[in-house]
């Protein structure tokens, strides 16, 4: 039995920021449980203790001792869906609104990657493989082979470092290696904890884990380019022979229109015409649209930033408009755009609609009632709301790039493949060519556009095929 641990500051059902909670909640059900257990490592942040704290089982109290930091912390275990999480409990760093953006967040990081040690040592438990996730635990593969190498259960342990967005990547004042993880200055001085005269918590694990694996194969190989590396691209390449591109998959447990409590009217393949159309209706009610199930719904769930393409639809839009269409947007974001958005809701009454915040059941709703889910990012490691609308049987329309570029077939008229509309250039004109490419599959090839519906609700977008190649590095990390 291979064992293995994943640091993360995330995961769902307990906590959620981004797709990262979704891959640490999926993948560990995913693995095959004859050959490993699993185990998930985490904060007890403050809204996980208020919901969660009761049905806790307390295991232990461990001791913090990492250069200006001295702290205690307790041990929780909670068992979710046959998965063991332990959660450390530390009312110093953890017992906060949030889970980003504070002042002191180097500090709250460097004491979670020592705190996980500590409690291996303390629980006497060892894993085989420490699976990472994102900066916020990458620096967990340096503690192991420098400060705590004198434990061999510790010194043995193999790494796998989890890219999931390079564009955060934890870059702080290089005091940090020394005032909260301890380091001795050797290590800056040699290059091996320096990038850039800083501490980055992302080029430590890149450069210290055995394996480095992001969330797509396109993603994979875009980062080791300046373009998309945010100035990682020589360290990427330089362990290029260790990069993997994964790419994720979706619980399709709680993603499924046969079962889903949050949508209007359940379906299948058997009935998706009939389903689209009455999820479709009442989503226009919901939204105050015109109830017109014949006209093409086009919509974007997502964060509403450059990264996301949120300035290509508002170059478009008005183009977009002039068609027989409507159009609903679900998110937050940078207050530009938001406020770009509420002003063409004001002049397209009933035609356009813009819901400021997120509404998990709204999202559900929109998943099954679009016809088309709009995803033109500038760049997208994996993605996950492509993976739903097809789940869903809406067919994402998005820009080459990352997981999008993986996940999503252009439709092939002449073999009836594809599940989505696909630009390649970041450009309103792309845009708009393939946007007028699906307008008219939509209206004048109807049967096409079922065809498309069909193949999206049978691609699989299941956490199992990526579970596969995740045991297969696994075994390939331990020499197995």
């Amino acid at each position: 039995m291979i064992k293995v641990l994943f640091v993360s500051f995330e995961s769902l059902p307990f906590v959620k920021t981004g797709g990262l909670a979704d891959v640490v909640y999926a993948l560990p059900k995913s693995l095959d449980k004859n050959d490993f257990e699993v185990r998930v490592i985490m904060p007890m942040f403050k809204t996980i203790k208020e919901k969660y704290y009761d049905g806790m089982k307390y295991l232990d109290h461990i001791y913090v001792h990492s250069g200006y930091i001295n702290e205690e912390a307790n041990v929780y275990s909670y068992i979710n869906e046959g998965i063991e999480y332990l959660f450390i409990e530390n009312d110093t760093f953890f017992n906060r609104d949030g889970i980003y953006g504070y002042s002191d967040d180097a500090a709250r990081f460097s004491f979670f990657n020592v705190s996980v040690l500590e409690t291996m040592i303390k629980l006497d438990y060892y894993p085989d493989i420490c699976h990472e996730h994102d900066y916020h635990a990458a620096v967990l593969p340096a503690l192991c082979k420098i400060r705590y190498n004198a434990i061999e259960s510790i010194r043995n342990i193999k790494h796998i470092l989890t890219i999931h967005n390079l564009a955060y990547q934890g870059e702080y004042d290089k005091q940090v290696l020394f005032d909260y993880l301890a380091f001795d200055y050797y290590y800056y001085e040699n290059g091996d904890l320096r990038f850039n005269d800083y501490c980055n918590f992302m080029k430590i694990g890149i450069i210290f884990a055995d394996y480095v694996t992001t969330v797509s194969k396109t993603y994979a190989q875009e980062i080791q380019i300046p373009e998309y590396s945010h100035n990682m691209d020589v360290v990427l390449r330089y362990r290029k022979d260790d990069l993997y591109g994964i790419v994720n998959g979706i619980d399709t447990d709680s993603f499924d229109p046969n079962t889903d409590k949050e949508i209007y009217h359940n379906y299948n393949l058997r009935n998706y015409i009939t389903g689209k159309r009455k999820n479709k209706e009442s989503l226009q009610y919901q939204l105050g649209l015109e109830t017109k199930p014949d006209t093409l719904l086009v919509g974007m769930v997502s964060r509403l930033t450059f990264q996301k393409g949120a300035d290509l639809v508002l170059g478009a839009i008005q183009n977009i408009l002039r068609h027989d269409v409507q159009v609903a947007i679900l998110g937050t974001g940078e207050s530009k755009y938001e406020y770009s958005f509420k002003m063409l809701e004001q002049e397209n009454k009933h035609r356009f609609v813009y819901y400021c915040g997120y509404n998990e059941a709204l999202a559900h709703s929109m998943y099954a009632g679009l016809d088309m889910l709009m995803m033109p990012s500038l760049f997208e490691p994996c993605g996950i709301s492509q993976l739903i609308s097809m789940r869903y049987g809406t067919l994402p329309f998005v820009r080459e790039t990352g997981g999008l570029k993986d996940t999503v077939e252009p439709l092939n008229e002449y073999t009836m493949s594809g599940t989505g509309f696909s630009f390649s250039n970041y450009s309103v004109e792309d845009l708009l060519n393939v946007f007028e490419y699906a307008y008219t599959q939509y209206y004048d090839y109807p049967e096409r556009w079922k065809m498309m519906i069909k193949n999206a609700m049978r691609y699989d977008v299941s956490f199992d095929k990526s579970a596969r190649e995740y045991e297969e590095l696994y075994r390939k990390v331990l020499g197995k």
